[in-house]
């Protein structure tokens, strides 16, 4: 069976650095915000080319603190509004919720499956103040569209990039939004727990998520603001540490992988991704779409190939948001109901490659 990822393959060559980081870490005898997540953020925040990094305790975390960073400054007040990809995973939203905040969904793009910047203008109203852009799949969102929006309505942009590290965008803007990622462990930088960060070049902001993260404490027992305990383990910053050098690399074989798919597979039963072929994408996920869904997942399943749903159910139709249900956002629901993900990632072999081409276009 060729696994959908990975992930013991993808550690595989680290091992033996993860267990020196390990005995570095014992030796040293400081295992919460430490000399590694230190090291991390100071590394992290160069590779994002922002001037801050702040990390926590997982991706979802990093969107509710960004959210109640803005609050605890006075640039957000609990229910005002927050547009976002109706399309989007389910935490997107969680995290609006959590802070106390009302999200408001527009549609996507059928061929990039990310936020559709010309329908965002009609869905702004008077309590509007952020826009939250999920770069879905790996692929930007059309950042410079949606600041460009952001500045007309004076809105604040939150970027969700837990499945896109390492997508370059090359703005005209200035950029002052912040940025939330997830090392989860099936990440193009994933770590071996949860694990997460923000990333800002908002010096006032930085300074209320590094207390906001520990308690609202910026001095030990002195406590400055209502935080939370959320904060990246040392030891899941050791191993991070280890695998960021090697991001880039991951995602480029990850790229050359897609270029094969999108250029060899063949298949009228089989709709492909668009992808311009710039760094715009790092193909956490490669999402084909397919009018019998079911039928093509089983007919690979038979032929020794594992795909997943991303994701089945749109978040306006589950369970816990019974209050949406009614809604009706057709575009949402066609991604949900036809999406299929291929195996994707950095540890596929050619021959592997070669065989998925060959049985998706023998469907």
């Amino acid at each position: 069976m060729i696994s959908f990822l990975d992930l013991k393959k993808i550690n595989e060559p680290y091992e033996t650095a993860f267990q020196e980081k390990l005995k570095k870490v014992l030796e040293n005898g400081w295992y919460i915000l430490g000399k590694e997540v230190e090291t991390f953020e100071k590394a992290f925040a160069v590779y994002c080319q922002s001037k801050y990094c702040i990390g926590v305790g997982n991706g979802f975390d990093a969107l509710v603190l960004i959210f109640k960073g803005y609050i605890e400054l006075g640039k957000l007040k609990k229910g005002d509004e927050v547009i976002v990809p109706a399309n989007t995973y389910i935490a997107s939203i969680l995290a609006i919720l959590q802070a106390d905040l009302v999200p408001v969904f527009v549609e996507p793009k059928l061929e990039t499956y990310n936020i559709n910047p010309d329908l965002i203008e009609e869905k702004i109203t008077s309590k509007t103040k952020a826009i939250l852009p999920v770069h879905l799949y790996g692929q930007l969102a059309e950042i410079d569209k949606i600041n460009e929006i952001a500045e007309k309505f004076n809105l604040i942009v939150v970027e969700d990039c837990a499945q896109s590290h390492g997508a370059i965008h090359n703005s005209q803007f200035t950029i002052h939004n912040s940025r939330a990622y997830s090392f989860y462990p099936g990440k193009n930088l994933g770590c071996l727990g949860d694990g997460g960060a923000i990333t800002t070049n908002d010096s006032e902001l930085a300074k209320v998520l590094f207390s906001l993260r520990n308690y609202g404490s910026e001095k030990k027992y002195y406590n400055e603001h209502i935080g939370i305990n959320s904060r990246l383990d040392e030891l899941q910053a050791g191993f991070l540490n280890l695998k960021l050098i090697n991001l880039d690399a991951d995602n480029q074989i990850r790229r050359a992988i897609a270029k094969r798919y999108l250029t060899e597979i063949k298949n009228d039963k089989i709709i492909l991704p668009f992808w311009d072929f710039s760094n715009n994408h790092v193909f956490h996920l490669f999402v084909v779409r397919t009018e019998n869904r079911e039928d093509l997942q089983n007919y690979l399943t038979k032929n020794n190939i594992q795909t997943v749903i991303h994701y089945p159910i749109p978040p306006h139709k589950q369970k816990a948001f019974s209050e949406w249900n009614n809604l009706s956002f057709p575009i949402t629901e066609k991604i949900h109901n036809e999406v299929l993900s291929l195996p994707m990632s950095p540890v596929l072999t050619e021959t592997e490659v070669n065989f998925i081409i060959e049985i998706l276009n023998k469907y």
